[in-house]
């Protein structure tokens, strides 16, 4: 395998040694934002979505972010990472804004700093899972609404607790929920479920993440004549779904096969990761 490269706020370090500052904010406090970004045939995709969620999240946390940080920029970043690595086809990338260092609960100061880091991916296109996910509520941790809920911060133990009772309990994933029983997303993606043809979701002001996968697919679904619907999701319409999938940018869509016993289908699942393929492919070619 390629020896692969990061970025640290400009300069370019091999992967193999220390590449973080021992007084990074976000190491100490968890004090910044991410995004992670999908590489296809050598390119991130999506990239002007992920900054402006990015930027959005870093103004959110009072960063003073520079005006050269735009999506051009770090285009031009992640691409020379991309070809350092060695990465031609099928990668990953994950891209940080984190706070200077210094201070303790209050910063020294709110400008910031970025890091890219790039993978390898084993394929280049968008693949269903071949065999159904299977997934329960997790119970010791509810989600709190709150003005960060949209973006992806740092702080994530929620997010990590859940995926670490997830394979505890032999199970692929977990749904989180809010204090009222709303179901939100699962430990790694955001939701959709399918009733009669019909997507539904969980609204961005429930508090559940702005994933830039969720805005794709109901963008293409609604393209495709497909009626999508963002409303309240409770324990209860899960069961009464004829699907369930989950999205996030990464591994685009996953289909869920089992939750408490109920099984489920993956006709609407199968249709939209064809339109997702097609769609990049046709991107990546002009």
């Amino acid at each position: 395998m390629a020896l692969l490269y990061i970025n640290n706020n400009g300069e370019v370090l091999s992967n193999e040694g220390p590449t973080i500052h021992p007084g990074n904010r976000a190491h100490l406090y968890g004090d910044g934002v991410f995004e992670s970004v999908r590489i296809m045939a050598g390119q991130p995709l999506n990239l002007e979505n992920h900054i402006s969620r990015l930027l959005e999240g870093a103004k959110a946390i009072k960063m003073q972010i520079p005006l050269f940080y735009t999506a051009a920029f770090f285009n031009e970043k992640i691409n020379e990472l991309l070809n350092k690595s060695g990465i031609k086809d099928g990668g990953r990338c994950r891209l940080s804004l984190d706070r200077t260092t210094g201070g303790a609960y209050l910063p020294e100061s709110n400008e910031c700093t970025f890091y890219i880091e790039v993978y390898p991916y084993e394929v280049s296109h968008f693949e269903l899972n071949p065999k159904g996910f299977v997934v329960d509520i997790y119970q010791e941790i509810k989600i709190q609404k709150n003005f960060l809920s949209n973006y992806k911060t740092k702080s994530g133990l929620n997010y990590v607790m859940a995926a670490i009772s997830a394979k505890e309990k032999g199970l692929d994933d977990l749904f989180l929920s809010d204090y009222k029983g709303n179901i939100l997303e699962t430990a790694s993606c955001n939701i959709f479920i399918v009733s009669n043809g019909v997507l539904y979701t969980p609204g961005l002001d429930q508090g559940c993440l702005a994933g830039t996968m969720r805005m794709q697919i109901i963008n293409l679904a609604i393209e495709n004549g497909i009626k999508v619907y963002e409303c309240p999701i409770l324990p209860q319409h899960l069961l009464s779904a004829d699907e369930i999938l989950m999205t996030n940018a990464i591994r685009g869509i996953n289909w869920i096969g089992e939750y408490r016993n109920k099984q489920y289908s993956n006709n609407m699942s199968r249709k939209l990761v064809v339109l997702l393929n097609k769609y990049w492919e046709n991107q990546l070619e002009l």
